[in-house]
């Protein structure tokens, strides 16, 4: 009696796959957003107007998202979801070394953003929003810029402004977050592409055990330049937003090669 053996390519996926133009299943693809590094070059590539509009934010970036979904050759993939990683804003109160003044930080322009976008986040069908924590150092510390001044003589001391210096808070948490999540993706074969819209180093470790697990993994720096020696742990580099500011009614962004 003859046993008929498909191929390892025509096989189903674990979980339910989408069939593509040609006939074979592939599994969706989940997009992964390190939210602070998002926000810091979205200021850089957008329209000055919507930098602090929660909801401009949140539709661009699930537009750009959704734009990574189209494959050239296989036509358009299965989103299986976005996971935006931040950390909610200071809110304490603390005053500045300089003027002497109480700042409350809750009522800056930044937090009151951050606090909308998180919201905007949360109704979002298919985004999943994962919050870390900040570490308050509880100290203040002068600006690079104006301590490259000090260092170089051409400023003193004296003259400080309360505007050249900044309260330090980290973020804790993210980082391990969204490495928990490429491993969780990749062990449990719930999808087989990841894209994380990030710029540093810290991602390699899980992009090197999703790629071991078979995951096709896709950085979109946004179109921040990254070192040459990063392109060796991923699969392929693609930014989808705008790569200079653009004025209201012309196109999003393409490909990058």
């Amino acid at each position: 009696m003859l046993k008929l053996i498909l191929p390892l390519a025509v096989r189903a996926p674990l979980n339910h796959g989408v069939a593509e133009p040609k006939g074979f299943l592939f599994m969706p693809t989940a997009i992964l957003v390190d939210g602070s590094y998002f926000i810091k070059r979205y200021r850089t590539v957008s329209n000055p107007s919507t930098h602090y509009d929660p909801k401009a934010v949140a539709r661009d970036l699930f537009t750009w998202c959704l734009m990574h979904l189209e494959d050239k050759d296989t036509g358009r993939r299965e989103l299986y979801r976005i996971f935006f990683y931040d950390c909610p804003p200071l809110v304490k109160k603390a005053h500045n070394p300089v003027s002497k003044k109480p700042v409350d930080f809750s009522r800056t322009k930044e937090a009151g953003f951050r606090l909308a976008l998180h919201s905007q986040l949360r109704k979002q069908r298919k985004v999943a929003l994962r919050l870390g924590r900040l570490a308050d150092y509880a100290h203040w510390a002068i600006r690079p810029a104006v301590t490259k001044d000090l260092l170089s003589g051409k400023m003193q001391i004296a003259s400080l402004s309360e505007d050249d210096v900044l309260y330090e808070v980290r973020q804790k948490g993210v980082d391990m977050r969204i490495g928990l999540d490429i491993a969780s993706l990749a062990f449990k074969r719930q999808v087989d592409q990841i894209v994380l819209i990030a710029g540093d180093s810290d991602f390699v470790p899980a992009a090197k055990l999703a790629r071991r697990e078979g995951i096709d993994f896709i950085l979109d720096p946004m179109w921040q330049d990254i070192p040459e020696d990063l392109h060796e742990h991923i699969d392929g580099l693609r930014s989808t937003c705008p790569k200079k500011p653009l004025r209201q009614g012309q196109g999003d962004g393409a490909e990058q090669d």
